[in-house]
């Protein structure tokens, strides 16, 4: 996206220390990796394949990796923070979350972070995972009984029952956060669900809303921006009618010349890609999420496409802040920088792209298109069809619209409760979420300045008011949630 968030950068350095002991033999000790952190330990947790048919497999399992961090922890009555892993490595999100670690030293809370079954390293058939039939286990509702499962068995073993459990998560993972409380409130009191986009990845809305979004962020630093994409992308679009291939490959430094209308689309996606991710992640500082970008990478590719008159020039330079953020590019490869699939927003590379891939071909609904008129970007479309054919001959499966809708409630939220649905409005994932609050207890924060689950991340000096503002209402929140969650819990005794 990955809906999101797509993860075709891991992260090398990788961070744990010794905190658990004596676990039954459902978990193992993996190697670890320290950083100046040093909070997580990394282990796994020995799940099922298949939880709902009892037949099924012969109840195989396999190994689900999770991270744990006590440091803050008060035994036995702190709550438990965990987070619903997403489309990726796990440690990607460990490390790109500092907020729930500061608010777990604010709550004494133990935090756990699940990674999602058929990412990272939680291969259920390891490398033959994404064939056919194997493949199949992947579905958001054997996820969600992962972390059900992996929650329950976790508090029994570390003396935690009546320990309040609050579920995190960001884009997918958030939404994953909101089924949580849907379907096992028994077991989760909260959900803090940010950039999590429920109601368009259900099928609700607008197919132009999330490229017109997009373009309406480099169009707020100036409209010429705008004009200057679009621009670029007719003259490359001349070029190509021409066929003058040659010119296309010297123009952007390909490494191979196009040969075909699929090449040009190739291209095009390539590039609608680019200004799709540094939309996503417009932070007012440096990161190393999802790849490198210069602290406001949208302004910067603003800049970069007012540089000159030479307008694809200034289209392949933009695209180099993502494609070529090390400058060791020599050129660009047009199928192994990026993957068309069932994402128009990209898979991102990798296992993780064909597990985000498959996912877009079953429950998730990314059919979004860009048109040219309300946005910058090239006429492409990815219609329902479309996206039939192309997952018929990919992974032998026909798409389920609707079915996200029917499983998660779709737009009629008001009689759930305990749920905040954060959105920053730089990020075009927003408007396919919920923006205003349904309730005293399903809260709407719309962050001004906010760029993908800017609100996650850890505090920073170069933080906008608004986005301190939010997580100082997300941590009252959560801090009533805990307290009433645990004045249940103990009556229940």
């Amino acid at each position: 996206m990955s809906v999101m968030l797509v993860f075709f950068m891991v992260a090398a350095v990788l961070f744990s220390s010794n905190i658990l002991h004596g676990l039954p033999h459902s978990y193992s000790q993996s190697s670890q990796h320290v950083t100046g952190s040093d909070l997580f330990t990394e282990k796994y947790f020995l799940q099922l394949v298949d939880h709902f048919n009892f037949n099924s497999m012969g109840n195989a399992t396999f190994s689900q990796r999770f991270l744990i961090a006590d440091k803050f922890w008060k035994r036995n009555s702190g709550p438990i923070f965990f987070y619903t892993g997403n489309e990726g490595d796990i440690w990607e999100f460990a490390l790109n979350s500092g907020f729930i670690l500061e608010l777990a030293a604010q709550l004494k809370a133990l935090v756990i972070y699940g990674e999602h079954r058929y990412y990272g390293r939680s291969l259920p058939f390891g490398s033959d995972s994404f064939n056919i039939p194997q493949v199949g286990f992947l579905t958001v509702e054997q996820a969600l009984a992962d972390y059900a499962v992996m929650i329950t068995e976790l508090k029994q073993q570390l003396a935690a029952a009546h320990c309040p459990v609050i579920v995190f998560g960001g884009s997918y993972g958030g939404m994953l956060s909101v089924f949580m409380r849907l379907r096992y409130p028994n077991i989760v009191a909260g959900a803090l669900a940010a950039s999590a986009p429920i109601l368009s990845t259900a099928g609700l809305g607008d197919s132009r809303q999330f490229f017109r979004d997009v373009t309406a962020d480099y169009e707020n630093i100036a409209t010429e921006c705008r004009d200057a994409v679009r621009g670029a992308f007719h003259q490359l679009k001349e070029l190509a009618e021409r066929q003058d291939y040659s010119s296309i490959q010297t123009e952007l430094f390909l490494c191979e010349a196009p040969s075909s209308v699929q090449d040009v689309q190739q291209l095009n996606g390539l590039l609608r890609n680019a200004f799709t991710l540094m939309a996503m992640l417009d932070y007012p500082y440096s990161t190393h999420f999802m790849g490198n970008m210069p602290a406001n990478p949208v302004k910067v590719a603003c800049e970069t496409m007012l540089r000159g008159s030479d307008l694809l020039a200034n289209l392949r330079n933009t695209a180099g802040i993502v494609y070529n953020s090390t400058g060791r590019l020599s050129c660009f490869d047009l199928y192994s920088l990026y993957v068309e699939c069932a994402d128009p927003t990209g898979c991102g590379l990798g296992s993780d792209s064909l597990a985000w891939d498959y996912q877009a071909c079953t429950e998730v609904e990314l059919c979004y298109e860009s048109n040219n008129v309300t946005d910058m970007f090239p006429a492409m479309t990815f219609t329902e069809k479309q996206r039939e054919i192309y997952c018929s001959k990919r992974w032998a499966v026909v798409p389920r619209p609707g079915w996200l809708k029917i499983q998660f409630w779709g737009e009629a939220l008001s009689t759930a409760s305990n749920i905040i649905f954060s959105n920053g409005d730089l990020d075009p994932w927003a408007n396919g979420g919920v923006r205003q609050s349904l309730s005293s207890s399903l809260i709407a924060l719309n962050i001004s300045g906010g760029a993908h689950h800017l609100d996650l991340r850890g505090s920073n000096d170069a933080d906008p008011v608004s986005v301190i503002s939010a997580r100082k209402n997300e941590a009252e929140l959560i801090a009533e949630w805990v307290k009433m969650e645990r004045n249940r819990l103990q009556k229940s005794l």
